[in-house]
């Protein structure tokens, strides 16, 4: 039998995808999205799995990321350490992002939208919360950083008293910028991040070079290894400082993509788009660590950084830094305010971001005004806040995964004791520099990994209540139940997630 019928159709297939219209009436680039946490409908999805790859890289250029290694370098890794932190740290945390964006993909909804079918609309306002806090307090210093880069870049003033004003001068700028593009919505926040992989992502290649050029990587290879408890540490940092921080919007960019894009392929494009420019970051943090030894503990990491860097490259070093923060914080702006929304907020998608900005405004303030270590008050916030977001999304996958696979929905105040349960666990097993709870030492051996212990043990209880609800269930069913719709049926209509919620939701495997 010849081939060629089969690749002629598969060629008319791929032709017919490329002439489909690329973006629909309510999400076009440069104009404002009109959707809020509505369901997408099918006619109006578009794109591929591949324009996660650029939307992801162009949000993981922020040399913030180089603070993380800079961490890993004072527990005292060596260089084949580091390297192996990096690599699982960002690559295994974004596959937990990945995952959450094929639930996007799957049911049209934004994620904090989403979680209200396993948590129910009552029970969400606690994650949604956290959520809505977490991304708010990411965007501050994120955006903190970007203006005091921002002032670097301009030639501002040094010391301490003027640098300062010149900083809250700076942020309203760095905030406006973000502004403009998440309020325009999803369809132009793809493309900016595609031109902003692009372009900016050369010169990142750039910069990265010249700090690897003046790093000291003989100082890392000189080392012996690190104690476990130290590599443990060290990986809880970069995870909770890479996917861990984004698993709270993973499906707010792929709520658009068709149904027919591969499941394995959201994840696959997911995680090679942000794992590949942040690992090289971290190496090259824990690397210049050496050279710039106050990059442990200054307020100014991205300033600090250049001065690695020879006279003639500190400009655009200087710029290529506040373009990559500024993507970080478009994502931050847009998910906030789908999950102001998801709170019950009744205000309109493009106006939830400015009610962001007025926070982040205020928050940053008080943040410059604040004088303490970087460091210190980074750490510190990244795991308090990893334990409710890492515990909220152990007990989604969880309610879906046991949904899809049981036809059993887990118990709405079942999860929201499971979430609660989870982030007390995970908090008094933290240990940071502003904060230890009491566990830490015993259960996590002083290692950071609180977030995890949470999330572990919020999986474990979500799992047994929906044992138990399935056991239950089961027993009380009638002798002749009616058979569980096919996967068809699932796509079409929609059934109660949990017996004995407070509404209904969309199938997990629709």
């Amino acid at each position: 039998m010849s081939l060629r019928p089969v690749r002629l159709r598969h060629a008319r297939r791929r032709l017919g995808r490329r002439r489909r219209a690329p973006f629909p009436d309510g999400d076009r680039p440069w104009a404002v999205e009109t959707r809020g946490i509505e369901p997408v409908a099918d006619e109006d999805r578009h794109g591929s799995a591949r324009d996660l790859l650029w939307l992801w890289m162009a949000a993981n250029l922020g040399v913030i990321g180089t603070v993380s290694g800079a961490v890993g370098a004072a527990m005292g890794l060596d260089f084949t350490q580091i390297v192996g932190v990096a690599a699982a740290g960002t690559a295994g945390s974004f596959v937990l992002v990945g995952l959450l964006g094929v639930s996007g993909q799957r049911t049209g909804k934004p994620m904090l939208a989403l979680s209200s079918e396993v948590f129910g609309r009552w029970g969400n306002l606690g994650p949604a919360s956290m959520s809505w806090l977490s991304l708010v307090g990411w965007e501050t210093v994120t955006a903190v950083v970007a203006a005091d880069a921002l002032g670097a870049a301009l030639g501002v003033p040094t010391p301490a008293h003027v640098g300062r004003w010149w900083i809250l001068a700076a942020l309203p700028v760095v905030v406006g910028a973000a502004v403009l593009v998440s309020r325009l919505g999803h369809a132009t926040i793809a493309v900016v991040q595609r031109a902003v992989a692009w372009v900016f992502g050369i010169a990142t290649l750039a910069v990265v070079a010249g700090l690897a050029a003046g790093a000291g990587w003989q100082h890392l290879a000189d080392r012996h290894p690190a104690a476990p408890s130290a590599l443990v540490a060290a990986l809880s940092v970069v995870a909770a400082g890479a996917g861990i921080s984004w698993v709270n919007v993973a499906a707010d960019y792929t709520r658009y993509l068709p149904r027919t894009e591969r499941p394995g392929a959201v994840v696959g494009w997911t995680v090679l788009g942000a794992s590949a420019p942040l690992a090289a970051l971290v190496v090259v943090g824990a690397a210049c660590s050496s050279a710039v030894p106050k990059l442990v503990s200054t307020s100014d990491p991205v300033a600090a950084l250049g001065s690695v860097l020879p006279g003639w490259a500190v400009g655009a070093y200087f710029g290529v830094a506040v373009v990559g923060l500024l993507a970080q914080i478009v994502l931050g702006l847009y998910s906030s305010g789908l999950t102001l929304q998801a709170m019950g907020v009744r205000v309109r998608r493009d106006r939830t971001v400015v009610v962001d900005a007025v926070v982040m405004l205020c928050a940053g303030g008080a943040v410059i005004a604040d004088q303490r270590a970087f460091l210190a008050s980074f750490e510190s916030f990244v795991e308090l806040l990893a334990c409710p977001v890492a515990s909220w999304a152990a007990v989604f996958l969880v309610g879906r995964a046991v949904h899809r696979l049981r036809r059993v929905g887990l118990p709405r105040w079942f999860a929201c004791g499971a979430w609660t349960a989870g982030t007390a666990v995970g908090v008094l097993c933290t240990s940071s520099p502003l904060f230890s709870g009491p566990l830490a030492g015993a259960m996590s051996a002083g290692s950071s990994v609180g977030y995890v212990v949470g999330a572990a043990f919020a999986a474990g209880v979500s799992l047994a209540g929906a044992v138990h609800g399935s056991a239950t269930q089961t027993t009380s069913a009638p002798s002749s139940p009616r058979p569980a719709p096919w996967r068809g049926q699932m796509q079409a209509e929609p059934v109660v997630v949990s017996p004995g919620g407070e509404g209904e939701g969309e199938a997990a495997g629709h």
